[in-house]
């Protein structure tokens, strides 16, 4: 379901917004807030997306196991992997990221959006943030809804 009004997204998000995500706003276009979940055995965070906000291209390295995992709760959103269609998220969407998968995700430009996101455990990992996502590109994806 969308969400442009925050205070009808808040009512769906039952993991919070947490604080604004200084830290890595130079890899996102938009606003987006980090709300820490749990630390132990790994980082589990909710990650909402103003509407409009994306993250640019990201590769999650790993010398073994590794990737990403998201778990949407609340909005619409997008995923896309380099080379590959996107894919719309929605309340309830799983995607799980392999190691070494070029790709980016954010909300939907009329909608706010949330999910869970966590590294895949596994050795020597690392993220490598990458160009943006382009706004034409980004507009572009209107064409893709369903």
């Amino acid at each position: 379901m969308k969400y442009l009004e925050y205070e009808d997204f808040k009512k769906a998000d039952h993991f919070g917004l947490g604080v604004k995500n200084e830290a890595y706003a130079a890899y996102f276009i938009g606003q987006c807030y980090l709300n820490l979940l749990t630390k132990e055995p790994f980082a589990i965070s909710n990650v909402t997306f103003e509407p409009g906000c994306r993250n640019n291209w990201h590769i999650h390295h790993a010398k073994s196991g590794g990737g990403q995992m998201l778990i949407c709760t609340a909005g619409e959103g997008w995923y896309q992997e380099w080379g590959q269609d996107p894919v719309e998220l929605k309340e309830g969407s799983v995607v799980y990221i392999k190691e070494g998968i070029k790709h980016w995700h954010g909300a939907k430009k009329d909608s706010w959006f949330s999910h869970i996101a966590f590294e895949v455990p596994g050795e020597e990992t690392s993220n490598e943030w990458l160009e943006e996502v382009d706004d034409v590109a980004y507009e572009g994806l209107v064409k893709y809804e369903r």
